[in-house]
């Protein structure tokens, strides 16, 4: 009974007031809905959720579907472990609610998984609620990752923040938590996975090394970048290009740009924003003794993932997969974000920080509903006039994107 007994004791403690998570979410359950249902507005303002590669995710499920029913010859099931979570959810859930109310529901448990996620790693790492940042955390969740329809990396980053999140100062049972979000992660997909693993790793080494030894892991990362850049760089058979324009503009804030250049001056913007209140409230405490110590880890961690932005190739041809690695760095630019938000997180929080940010993302939106539902009435007229074809009937889609936008892929609104 002695191992049962400390189940128990353990569940128990875990469950009662001592559990400062628990507490929190039962003494801010109403903020914590408010916030919920305002970040889920813009899957609902649409008849479709537009996020590009969202549609091919659609398709595969109705390949599937196909696939269960013996009604596509030829076509079967590959045996994958991860970059599925995505598309099991969804496809399980297509066959009890059918696919308008699937897409609907498993994006946006995706966006609160995400939103979560990011807001309790940075309550993790500054040891509070960020809430003034709940406004930047909003735009990040429609940024570039998600309205590319990366929705298994999306995911994954969302998972991978609440394991980091039990993992930061871990204790007992956080431990089996957090091995619970990280296998959920490799499941969504390996990039998130990586980040999580080598996050903590980098972390934890960290706290063992005394002083200046502690710059050694920021030189080690960088020079293990610059050796992946060298390594791709001189092998042609991997056809590696860094297509993506100046590295300094990949800093995070190039998740606000979208669908057109107006999205530029928004992101410079609230980039801005950013380095003022960091600056800002620096120089309110220049005569604090170590203001600058609470930004160390968060800062360095966001410099260690923007040399991998800058010195990862932007697309890749390995031959040993035959496929496509493409959009890596302009992707990665999302954890460049939530660290940036980690930085931001250390600061005194200020009215004009929540009024300033709250601004930035009403413009965001107001820019997000514009262009979504124009798509949405592209989509609404493609599908119009293909109601009338007969089934089997072959459908090339030769829109593209308008000129200045970096969501490529509204193309594969022909798939759903």
């Amino acid at each position: 009974m002695g191992p049962l007994q400390d189940i128990r004791e353990t569940w128990a403690r875990f469950l009662n007031e001592d559990n400062l998570t628990l507490a929190f979410l039962r003494r801010m359950r109403r903020a914590i809905l408010a916030v919920s249902v305002a970040v889920l507005i813009p899957c609902f303002w649409h008849r479709r959720i537009e996020a590009g590669d969202l549609a091919s995710h659609v398709y595969n499920a109705w390949l599937a579907q196909l696939i269960e029913k013996g009604q596509a010859p030829g076509l079967h099931f590959a045996k994958q472990w991860n970059n599925i979570l995505f598309d099991v959810t969804l496809l399980r859930l297509v066959n009890v609610v059918g696919f308008a109310v699937a897409q609907k529901i498993v994006v946006s448990a995706c966006v609160l998984i995400f939103f979560w996620g990011i807001f309790a790693f940075i309550a993790a790492v500054t040891e509070r609620p960020p809430w003034f940042l709940t406004p930047c955390i909003a735009m990040l969740a429609y940024g570039y990752s998600f309205s590319m329809g990366f929705m298994n990396y999306y995911l994954s980053l969302g998972l991978a923040c609440f394991a980091l999140a039990l993992l930061w100062r871990a204790r007992g049972m956080d431990w089996v938590g957090g091995g619970i979000f990280a296998l959920l992660t490799i499941l969504a997909h390996p990039i998130g996975f990586l980040w999580l693993v080598g996050t903590l790793a980098y972390i934890k080494l960290r706290a063992k090394l005394p002083g200046w030894r502690k710059l050694t892991l920021p030189s080690v990362a960088a020079a293990v970048f610059f050796a992946v850049y060298w390594y791709t760089a001189h092998r042609p058979a991997l056809s590696a290009d860094w297509d993506r324009g100046p590295f300094y503009l990949y800093n995070g804030a190039d998740q606000l740009v979208l669908y057109g250049k107006r999205y530029i001056a928004l992101a410079a913007a609230a980039f801005l924003l950013g380095v003022i209140c960091v600056g800002a409230d620096l120089y309110g405490r220049r005569h604090e003794r170590g203001c600058w110590r609470p930004f160390e880890l968060p800062f360095e961690l966001y410099a260690v993932t923007f040399c991998a932005t800058a010195l990862l190739p932007e697309n890749l041809h390995p031959p040993m997969f035959g496929g496509w690695i493409g959009l890596l760095s302009s992707r990665l630019t999302t954890i460049s974000a939530i660290l940036g938000l980690c930085v931001l997180g250390h600061l005194k929080p200020r009215k004009w920080h929540l009024a300033g940010f709250g601004a930035c993302t009403a413009v965001f939106y107001a820019f997000l509903y514009q262009d979504t539902g124009w798509m949405n009435r592209l989509e609404a007229n493609a599908e119009k006039l293909v109601s009338g074809l007969a089934p089997g009937t072959r459908v090339i889609a030769t829109l593209d994107s308008p000129a200045g936008s970096r969501i490529l892929f509204i193309h594969h609104s022909v798939e759903r």
